[in-house]
């Protein structure tokens, strides 16, 4: 079963670098023979061989800088609406339950959940919210990369089928899709739901590599692995909205 295929952000242990206004995750790979810049939800990462300087690197976001710029103005604008501000103290979902922020000033530190909170340290400035919220949303994707492959080795076996890969994407209005091919993806936005949703997803996918519909026979798969999905599926439907970092 070859559910142990990662993103290619997923290769290597990230540094990160900061871009003065906005804070860079440095993804180094051997797969890769040139830099590749990308912002994405308002975060900016860079994809660099291995063995590329930390003074080439720089020299890559300067060249680039307005590009980057630019960019993040724009997802910005179009950005979900979220009641968040934030700021220490401040609640958020996962699986389930809810975790206080913490957040410190000085050299950026990746978010990282101890002692039960969400705790991360940023530089200060009037970007610092927009910062948070990456650094945020970064660690939703990462724990969803490691989450939602340990549930797809789980429910696989149960339902009888050996998925491709599993990755990790950002979707605005579906919580996972199944390729012609086999292949899976799913919307890191799950861990911001209860833990027996997540595990709805994942079985609910795993069923499509048997029916690639929502058919009668579909629905009697899924109910045979998961009897109560009828219930998962309900919530869902009711709380999609509220799902939001």
């Amino acid at each position: 079963m070859k559910i142990n295929k990662l993103n290619e952000a997923d290769l290597t242990k990230p540094e990160y670098r900061d871009g003065n206004g906005f804070i860079v995750e440095v993804i180094r790979t051997a797969r890769r023979k040139s830099a590749d810049i990308r912002v994405e939800e308002g975060a900016v990462s860079v994809v660099v061989p291995e063995a590329t300087t930390v003074e080439r690197i720089d020299q890559l976001l300067l060249a680039k800088r307005e590009w980057i710029i630019e960019k993040l103005t724009r997802q910005r604008e179009v950005a979900p609406i979220s009641n968040k501000q934030f700021v220490s103290g401040e609640a958020l979902p996962y699986l389930g339950r809810n975790y206080r922020l913490k957040v410190t000033t000085g050299v950026f530190q990746p978010v990282k959940l101890l002692q039960g909170r969400l705790v991360l340290q940023v530089p200060e400035g009037r970007q610092q919210p927009h910062m948070i919220r990456n650094a945020l949303v970064r660690w939703y994707k990462h724990q969803a990369g490691v989450k939602i492959r340990q549930k797809v080795r789980r429910y696989a076996p149960l339902v009888g089928v050996e998925p491709v890969s599993v990755t990790i994407k950002s979707f605005k209005s579906r919580w996972g899709s199944c390729t012609a091919d086999g292949k899976l993806e799913f919307n890191w936005r799950i861990l911001l739901a209860p833990n027996r949703m997540v595990d709805y997803v994942v079985a609910h996918e795993l069923c499509h590599l048997i029916h690639h519909d929502h058919s009668p026979a579909f629905w009697r798969e899924l109910a045979r692995v998961m009897p109560d999905y009828q219930e998962c599926r309900e919530w869902l439907k009711l709380n999609s909205g509220k799902l939001q970092v």
